[in-house]
């Protein structure tokens, strides 16, 4: 049976990659598709009656394809990630109830209610309200229904592997969906600028950011999950790949991100193992580096060194750029300028892009999350932030054994620094912070204590 089961991996992971390549040659697919994974999804739940946690996996494998769908024109509604997230978190809290200290974020999805309200009211009469709004909050409402379902909810360690393995599965799809679309990577790189070729005709910071996460999925799923060689090194040549093609996207974020994710990791399961696996750990980061090294060597070769200067932030001649956070700063600031006007009601939601352009010239979205909180709710805004941000951290010391906690935490926090919550995936990263999960047995506490 087990063998059966690890033999279902792999052939999942050759359909998923199949599935790329398919649906580059026929796009009208991507929208069956989308259809395809509701249904099954949404039958899976409601057939177990969610008692092994279905809603995560499921919510898991959408987060993962979210990106492939937007790419690939496969989504009937805009925020299908989003919207499907919410609906699932709500169907399990319908079989599983929440905990009763989840309350807080019930409170928290109250305080952007008034939010909405106003900007219902202050939004110009020739725009189009609904998109506007739903743009803006339904981000912050995802998150707020992943927390209320994750908050202090036990989850096993096959549960969790089950998790990872539907975060991987459609990121394999889009890589070799990037492959076909860019097959001659120097031939489409000329600048230091992020590129949509290299990005499959996507938006460079969306896709570093669901490769950044691939590349610490399948870290995750080798250094933790998978236990026969022929898997791990299935794995780390995925890795290698979805790294490889996470960097030449020139999106820095999304890489810098999944690498910050794997250190934490590292960090918070060292502690937990014998001195004989730590010895082994040592070993894999060595290698690691290596490999780290290789995998930049052939992308600086294949870039023509175009990609050192990028990291550098320096342009094509080698001069070093004026702005480090690429214009997000000037966003940044005026979002700040409305905060520092509005401080009581902010400016309302979907308000920030209307009010920018009026005030500064500027026509663009929110790059940074906390800021257009700050500057849409006011100091509603600052109350949700609190609770965001000291809530996982205090859900740490209840459960040190939840070694992802971390990652996940700063997963969310690093992504919405750079960009937003255009996808659904800090949303409901951020919730899975909140789980209790036990990674170890009495018998395997006790030996780790000795």
């Amino acid at each position: 049976m087990e063998k059966s089961s690890k033999n279902s991996y792999l052939i999942l992971l050759f359909i998923h990659a199949i599935l790329g390549g398919v649906v580059y040659v026929f796009p009208f697919l991507a929208k069956i598709f989308s259809l395809i994974i509701v249904i099954v999804g949404y039958t899976i739940v409601i057939k177990n009656k969610n008692k092994n946690n279905e809603v995560l996996i499921v919510s898991a494998y959408i987060i993962g394809v979210e990106v492939f769908l937007r790419m690939t024109n496969g989504m009937h509604i805009n925020e299908y990630g989003k919207y499907n997230v919410i609906l699932l978190m709500f169907l399990g809290i319908l079989y599983k109830s929440f905990h009763k200290g989840s309350y807080i974020y019930l409170v928290y999805l109250f305080l952007l209610l008034p939010g909405v309200l106003y900007g219902i009211h202050t939004l110009n009469f020739d725009a189009n309200i609904r998109k506007a709004i739903a743009f803006n909050i339904s981000g912050p409402v995802c998150l707020g229904f992943s927390a209320l379902y994750c908050y202090r909810r036990a989850v096993s360690f096959n549960q969790m592997k089950a998790i990872f393995i539907a975060f991987g599965l459609p990121i394999i799809s889009i890589v070799v969906y990037l492959f076909c679309y860019s097959p001659n990577i120097k031939s489409v790189i000329t600048s230091t600028e992020s590129n949509h070729d290299t990005s499959g005709g996507f938006g460079p910071n969306q896709m570093s950011t669901i490769l950044g996460f691939g590349i610490f999925v399948f870290f995750s799923l080798f250094y933790l999950f998978l236990k026969l060689k022929r898997e791990k090194i299935i794995i780390i040549i995925l890795m290698v790949i979805v790294a490889y093609r996470g960097v030449i996207t020139f999106s820095r974020g999304g890489v810098y991100v999944g690498i910050v994710m794997i250190i934490f990791l590292i960090i918070l399961t060292f502690k937990h193992v014998s001195i004989k696996a730590r010895l082994k750990v040592l070993v894999m980061i060595f290698f690691g580096f290596l490999l780290v090294s290789a995998i930049w060597t052939y992308t600086s070769v294949t870039t023509s060194g175009l990609i050192d200067k990028r990291y550098a932030n320096q342009d094509v001649s080698g001069k070093e750029k004026k702005s480090k956070l690429t214009g997000r700063e000037v966003l940044i600031e005026s979002e700040l300028l409305m905060f520092y006007d509005n401080p009581i009601t902010g400016v309302g939601v979907g308000k920030n892009k209307e009010y920018r352009e009026e005030t500064t010239g500027i026509e663009a979205a929110s790059h940074n999350e906390i800021s257009r909180m700050l500057a849409e709710h006011g100091i509603l805004g600052v109350l949700c932030l609190l609770i965001l941000l000291l809530t996982p951290l205090m859900c740490f010391f209840f459960n040190r054994q939840n070694v992802f906690i971390l990652s996940f935490y700063l997963f969310w926090l690093l992504t919405i620094n750079h960009a937003a919550m255009r996808l659904a995936a800090p949303a409901f990263i951020y919730a899975l912070s909140l789980l209790n999960m036990k990674f170890l047995n009495n018998h395997e506490e006790n030996t780790v204590h000795r």
